[in-house]
């Protein structure tokens, strides 16, 4: 293991103590926003709701994922239960609605703010009738007058302001300083009814988990006839399909699943670079020039024939006057000793003992020395330079 991976390795564990120690110490925080989802356990969420719902409607319940106006293109229905919940819904689909209500279906609206194409249709409108910030919901059906449900977070404080004659009222709000307002009513359209509730807020967890509040609940769809009933869940609601959903909607499992995979791409980043491939290494051809001349130098000396070595250097510099300096060396007199003083600049004394050598060189019958080798070596070097 090298060092650079050793360093990234410890910054990587650092980093994960660090967001670990973060996890711990986080501080758990209420999701409060009106989601209306059937999968969120948030106080606003439908989660308790979507699992008695079956129970509640007798198993007669089906949940729908399309929208009415596809799923009603694709299926002729007999009369049946509609159940819509805080589901924002195109206009198409809403027609498709009161097309079933016409023909003898009943439907449940429980919206906010109903949508224009139902409450023009029929002779009503909703807008905000209380800003307590406490609401209680009753029935006016005396056989339900002991039950009643307070809101007491964030009621939406939204009701009736018109209703047209002949609209009959079946729920309202109840406030001390106010008179009551109704926000439950049933409408009749061709052959079918229409009940429109505008507090869906009581079958949130918040309220549904309270003692007592399920039988508010269950007095208000028990207007609805025991027959089948359609509830279009909103797309975005309904139950995801994929197969990490588990791990995701577990917070502690999706933050181990984050952490493992920015730990599997930190590790591929930092070991999948290109490393480059060994280029073995080549020697350049060695110059063998200077070998020889050194293996023939220790040749010579370990032959010592000085004279014969002393001979070949004399002949090289002689050739090396004759061709770089011009001065003819046939005659190595006073004139040219003159002319290679004039050429070179050496004292007359170095070039004069320099031809002293030189002829002892040439002489075949002169005893030669190491040390006269030596010195004319020299001496010789020295003129050239």
């Amino acid at each position: 293991m090298n060092k650079t991976f050793k360093t990234y390795a410890v910054i990587f564990v650092i980093v994960m103590i660090v967001l670990a120690l973060l996890e711990v110490n986080k501080k758990e925080t209420t999701d409060w926003r009106k989601n209306f989802d059937i999968n969120e356990k948030s106080p606003f969420g439908l989660f308790v709701f979507n699992k008695e719902a079956n129970n509640l409607f007798k198993n007669k319940l089906k949940k729908i994922e399309q929208v009415p106006y596809e799923y009603y293109s694709q299926h002729k229905k007999q009369a049946h239960n509609i159940v819509i919940i805080e589901n924002n819904l195109d206009r198409e689909s809403w027609h498709k609605i009161l097309t079933q209500i016409s023909e003898g279906s009943d439907a449940f609206l429980m919206v906010t703010r109903m949508p224009k194409e139902i409450s023009d249709s029929i002779g009503y409108y909703d807008s905000e009738i209380s800003f307590e910030e406490e609401n209680v919901l009753k029935l006016t059906d005396k056989k339900f007058q002991n039950d009643f449900i307070k809101l007491d977070k964030f009621p939406s404080g939204r009701g009736f302001s018109f209703i047209k004659p002949g609209v009959e009222v079946l729920g309202k709000t109840v406030e001390k300083k106010n008179t009551d307002q109704a926000n439950f009513i049933k409408v009749k359209f061709g052959k079918g009814y229409i009940y429109a509730h505008t507090e869906p807020l009581f079958l949130t967890n918040y309220y549904l988990l309270k003692p007592g509040n399920v039988k508010y609940a269950q007095d208000v769809f028990s207007y609805l006839q025991d027959r089948e009933t359609l509830w279009f869940v909103s797309n975005k609601s309904y139950e995801s399909r994929f197969f990490m959903r588990f791990i995701l909607s577990n917070p502690a499992l999706k933050y181990a699943w984050w952490v493992f995979l920015g730990g599997l791409i930190l590790f591929i980043f930092f070991n999948a670079k290109r490393k480059q491939r060994i280029v073995p290494v080549t020697e350049p051809l060695r110059n063998t020039s200077l070998d020889f001349v050194k293996s023939i130098g220790n040749l010579y000396l370990q032959e010592g024939d000085f004279h014969d070595m002393m001979a070949k250097k004399a002949q090289y510099f002689l050739n090396k006057v004759r061709m770089d300096l011009l001065i003819d060396t046939q005659h190595l007199d006073e004139e040219f000793a003159k002319k290679l003083h004039l050429k070179t600049g050496k004292p007359v004394e170095m070039i004069g003992e320099a031809i002293a050598l030189i002829k002892k060189a040439q002489d075949p019958y002169a005893s030669v020395m190491k040390e006269d080798l030596t010195r004319i070596n020299k001496l010789l070097d020295e003129i050239l330079k």
